[in-house]
């Protein structure tokens, strides 16, 4: 709310919100409140869960990924059967939800866009199904710490395998989801091969040329990485990008470049 009131145009939403932290009860009213009070502005994102150490931490266990998938698709259908506006009926292995009637109704019609995001198949075929955006992470495995995760998906032939299972499970729906990476590494340089190939040693892909194809990895000028973005989006379709906090500034120059082109 704080960001969505020094603006009255940006859209704001959350990247991604843990299942397992939250009813989905909880979150289709607070997502709702949201949504009315910036004029239907607000789009939820919302994942799986991954990190061990957050679940740990909050005394919450941690199960197989088949099963935080399974009910996070339960969680879907509950909130989106909250967002109608009428008394909710719904029971699932995991949760059960009895003539609930949630307040207040979201402005946006049907609902506020939905992301969800990972890198799984299970779950990219949970959005495929039933998101409006899918988000794309590239991150594998989820290491020990919960902080970090393999690399093998950053590459830009494992970023369109990944499309392709999300193209078969949309089916028809396909053609009108919003497809979503988040950049991991953003380096602003003029020394672009160079750069490339100290970040291919840092995330452990063999070479610069990898670097340089892959969406969730962004080197070069601004120029540069603005053709860059162009290109995946006409490679792979993907027109929806999301950069961490710390390179937002570093990013101005580069949508200044997108909005005049």
């Amino acid at each position: 709310m704080t960001v969505a009131e020094a603006t009255s145009s940006l859209r704001v939403g959350t990247l991604v919100l843990n299942n397992d932290l939250r009813h989905p009860a909880l979150v289709a009213r607070e997502a709702a409140a949201v949504d009315v009070f910036t004029s239907g502005r607000f789009e939820l994102g919302i994942g799986a869960g991954h990190a061990r150490p957050e679940y740990e931490e909050s005394g919450i266990v941690f199960e197989p990924g088949t099963i935080r998938v399974a009910r996070l698709a339960e969680s879907v259908q509950v909130i989106k059967g909250l967002w109608a506006g009428t008394p909710t009926n719904f029971v699932g292995e995991h949760y059960q939800i009895q003539g609930h009637l949630s307040y207040p109704n979201p402005v946006q019609e049907p609902h506020p866009p939905l992301l969800i995001g990972g890198n799984a198949r299970s779950l990219l075929r949970l959005a495929a199904r039933e998101a409006d955006i899918v988000g794309f992470t590239g991150l594998g495995r989820t290491l020990d710490d919960g902080q970090h995760h393999e690399t093998s998906g950053f590459t830009a032939a494992a970023a369109a395998e990944r499309l392709a299972v999300v193209r078969k499970a949309a089916a028809e729906r396909f053609a009108s989801l919003e497809l979503h990476a988040l950049v991991q590494a953003v380096v602003v340089t003029d020394y672009r091969e160079r750069a490339s190939a100290e970040l291919a040693q840092r995330v452990h892909l063999p070479n610069a040329a990898e670097v340089l194809g892959s969406p969730f990895l962004l080197v070069g000028t601004a120029s540069q990485m603005a053709d860059s973005l162009r290109q995946r989006r006409a490679e792979l379709g993907m027109s929806y990008f999301t950069v961490f906090e710390q390179n937002m500034d570093a990013l101005q120059p580069v949508v200044a470049i997108l909005a005049g082109g």
